[in-house]
């Protein structure tokens, strides 16, 4: 495993991060999304997928979730977001710490009272 970073995503939205040296790849849909991602899975020990591609293959990227590498992170795309990348980090985190950090009130400040915390 080489150690760098990739992208998967939908369209060429996906060629900006090649940028900042990451290795992009696209995908039209959900099978070639997940057939990319098996094969990506041997080279890279994180890749990114745009929410919309993740939402679509959360199976296969479930079947990651036991190995320590490569680490699957779903990302907003350039033409934003779907919610489903911060729906993912929010259960993540709460199944790594037992609890929702990242949930906030109605009031906008998090409902574990960072108010406190000035």
């Amino acid at each position: 495993m080489k150690g760098r970073m990739a992208i998967i995503g939908d369209g060429e939205g996906v060629l900006v991060f090649r940028s900042v040296g990451m290795d992009a790849y696209s995908a039209d849909d959900a099978r070639s999304a997940a057939k990319l991602l098996s094969e990506l899975a041997e080279r890279y020990q994180v890749i990114f997928v745009t929410d919309e591609l993740a939402k679509q293959i959360e199976e296969v990227i479930a079947a990651y979730a036991s190995r320590a590498y490569p680490i699957i992170v779903p990302v907003p795309s350039v033409r934003g977001g779907s919610g489903y990348s911060a729906e993912m980090l929010r259960r993540q985190s709460e199944r790594a710490l037992g609890m929702d950090i990242l949930s906030r009130g109605a009031s906008g400040t998090h409902s574990d009272g960072d108010n406190n915390a000035r």
